[in-house]
């Protein structure tokens, strides 16, 4: 068992932190023990460079030891401390919401490429946690959007991460599935959709099978049921010159591609940072 010992320095106790997440396997020790101390102590990494000497104390200590003791169990540092950072933006979470991962900025990335100038009506599907549609709405200041999410728990959060962002009074939270309750037009609609076929989730690490809610990984049989529903419901719905973007699994590209030839849609692939095929972009007219 890790206990920490109230005695300990902060420095002291990030470096026995250290060493027992690492004794236990964890690649990326140091990182999480160091935010890992800060949350249980309440302090910021200024604090633990300038006053690292200060004593941990006796509630510092017992919520640092429960911290790894939670850690050593398999569960992400995102859910221990319900939070984590987005585009440069911090997010909360709960159990009903994806921890937000930086390939999932290509898709950010991506419409902000699809529409650099005016506003834009913008549609989040499943918008979980809201970080596509915030991240959004604060590099556009004078656009709109509606985040839809079949969990109630989900769509709290995201109002509460609008808030948090100082973007709730440009963004609406919607309980829908998928596009069928939307009327259009929109100028962009975006989604990172459940892609993982079920046979697959079993084997997927602990920390992302064990605790991200399983409604938000689960693809169907061959993980493009989300997709092939809202590729269904959204051509109506854009706008003259609207895109329709999708997160997608590294190796759907070819799948998406010829869904959205079925619908009308031409079709561009973005790569994320590891040069995997990360998202497709989509607009009207496939023969244009």
């Amino acid at each position: 068992m890790i206990a920490i010992d109230p005695g300990s320095s902060r420095v002291a106790a990030r470096a026995g932190a250290t060493d027992a997440l690492a004794a236990h396997g964890i690649e990326t020790a140091a990182l999480d023990a160091r935010i890992l101390v800060e949350e249980a102590l309440g302090i910021t990494a200024t604090d633990l460079a300038l006053r690292g000497a200060e004593p941990v104390g006796e509630a510092g200590a017992a919520l640092l030891t429960a911290y790894l003791a939670r850690r050593v169990a398999g569960e992400p540092v995102a859910r221990i401390i319900g939070a984590w950072e987005f585009w440069g933006l911090p997010f909360g979470l709960s159990p009903e919401t994806l921890v937000p991962r930086p390939d999932t900025e290509t898709l950010v990335e991506a419409a902000l490429r699809s529409r650099p100038e005016g506003p834009a009506r913008i549609a989040d599907l499943g918008t979980g946690s809201g970080c596509i549609l915030v991240a959004l709405l604060t590099e556009w200041p004078h656009s709109f959007g509606i985040g839809l999410d079949r969990s109630p728990g989900a769509l709290s959060t995201a109002r509460a991460n609008a808030a948090r962002n100082g973007v709730a009074d440009r963004a609406a939270f919607v309980a829908g599935d998928w596009a069928a309750s939307l009327m259009g037009p929109f100028d962009l609609v975006v989604a990172n959709p459940p892609y993982i076929a079920s046979a697959v989730i079993a084997g997927l690490s602990g920390e992302v099978r064990d605790h991200d809610p399983r409604l938000a990984l689960d693809g169907g049989a061959d993980g493009l049921d989300a997709y092939r529903t809202i590729l269904a419901q959204v051509p109506p719905l854009l706008a003259p010159g609207g895109h329709l973007l999708v997160e997608i699994g590294y190796d759907q590209e070819a799948a998406l591609r010829g869904l959205a030839a079925a619908h009308n849609l031409r079709a561009e692939v973005r790569r994320d940072l590891a040069g995997h095929p990360r998202v497709v972009v989509m607009t009207a007219g496939i023969g244009s």
